[in-house]
């Protein structure tokens, strides 16, 4: 077995990238690689080096929630645990990337960041009519993974580049993009609003941007008998779930970044599992374990068989099963471009509502 280099990429400025071209044959697959090299970032840190400041005595702008190094960690695991075929991770992405057949225009460069790379590659199917794919995660492994399911699949349609970065300093040059994609990744960010805003300064006008994340309702099953749990074990309740943007919250966001034309939909998924074991076993194949800063990194065993007990005692079906409710919010936004539809300014009417309801009233 060769052995694997593994790259520490977290300044800013810095990536590698594996470009996989189209083939001179049918029978090889041939890939470019790319050494390290500079590149802007459009982040909207204030901080000059790119790492975590959170205990600086300068302090930073931002607010440090999630242990973004803990979280590629995770990545890393679930590289090797994830399954190919998730029925609940191939149905979000499926519905995301339903929304480009609703579009006429075409997308020939586009970005996939984070969460579910594999699954968006494998179900694109042609939409969008992309031509070139760049491939983005934090996680090297997750990287290879996409890499290696590329190859095994031999689809030379899409001209594909691989990239290890944050979504938190998008190295992605200005105005170069048609199409951002983001599947169950940018909810783990620390500043989402810098992250969309971001990836607005790498679309090029009239480009697309369409993300999926996991919403506040995600697991309450699991946070309720985690609550119940430790109030009963400890005499009090730590953080076990990460937080989660609300709803309500979504189309803030898309207009907080600058989007144009914002769509904001939501579904809820319910997963049943045979025990509240399978559950933690399915969250840490797909990358979604706690990573706040701020949690207990031992959890008590007693506290842990207490909350299975708890939430099969809640929530179990009749057939034994219990549920797991996923709440996936669905963002849609558009880059500024002067052949987008526009409201007209105020006062520019020419018809007053009192007219129209005098004539309408006087008809009926």
């Amino acid at each position: 077995m060769m052995p694997m280099i593994v790259w520490s990429l977290y300044k800013r400025n810095a990536l590698v990238v594996w470009r996989i071209i189209r083939p001179k044959t049918k029978t090889t697959i041939g890939r470019e690689p790319y050494g390290l090299f500079t590149s802007v970032s459009f982040c909207t840190d204030t901080s000059t080096d790119g790492f975590d400041n959170s205990t600086s005595t300068t302090g930073s702008a931002r607010v440090k929630i999630f242990d973004r190094d803990l979280k590629r960690k995770q990545r890393d695991r679930a590289a090797w645990l994830m399954c190919r075929n998730d029925p609940f991770v191939d149905a979000v992405a499926e519905n995301l990337l339903d929304r480009l057949q609703d579009c006429k225009k075409t997308f020939p460069t586009a970005l996939c960041l984070g969460g579910s790379l594999e699954s968006i590659k494998r179900l694109l199917h042609g939409r969008g009519a992309i031509e070139k794919l760049i491939m983005m995660d934090p996680s090297y492994d997750m990287v290879n993974l996409c890499k290696d399911a590329m190859q095994d699949a031999n689809d030379d349609s899409i001209e594909t580049s691989f990239v290890v970065g944050d979504e938190e300093f998008l190295p992605i040059k200005e105005s170069s993009l048609d199409l951002v994609i983001s599947c169950l990744g940018l909810h783990w960010t620390n500043d989402l609003p810098g992250a969309m805003i971001q990836c607005k300064l790498a679309l090029k006008p009239d480009g697309l941007f369409l993300a999926a994340i996991l919403g506040g309702e995600t697991l309450k099953e699991l946070r309720i008998a985690c609550t119940v749990a430790q109030m009963e074990r400890e005499g009090g309740i730590s953080p076990r779930v990460s937080p989660l943007a609300q709803v309500r919250d979504a189309g803030n966001l898309l207009t907080r970044a600058g989007y144009c034309l914002p769509g904001v939909d939501v579904d809820e998924y319910v997963v049943k599992y045979r025990s509240a074991l399978e559950l933690i076993e399915h969250l840490r194949a797909m990358g979604e374990t706690n990573a706040l800063l701020q949690r207990m990194n031992i959890l008590n065993r007693e506290t842990a068989l207490a909350t299975a007990a708890i939430y099969n005692a809640m929530f179990a079906a009749d057939d034994g099963t219990i549920p797991a409710t996923f709440q996936v919010i669905y963002m849609t936004g558009w880059r500024e471009h002067s052949s987008q539809q526009k409201a007209k300014s105020r006062g520019s009417a020419t018809v007053s509502f009192n007219d129209i309801r005098k004539q309408f009233g006087s008809e009926s």
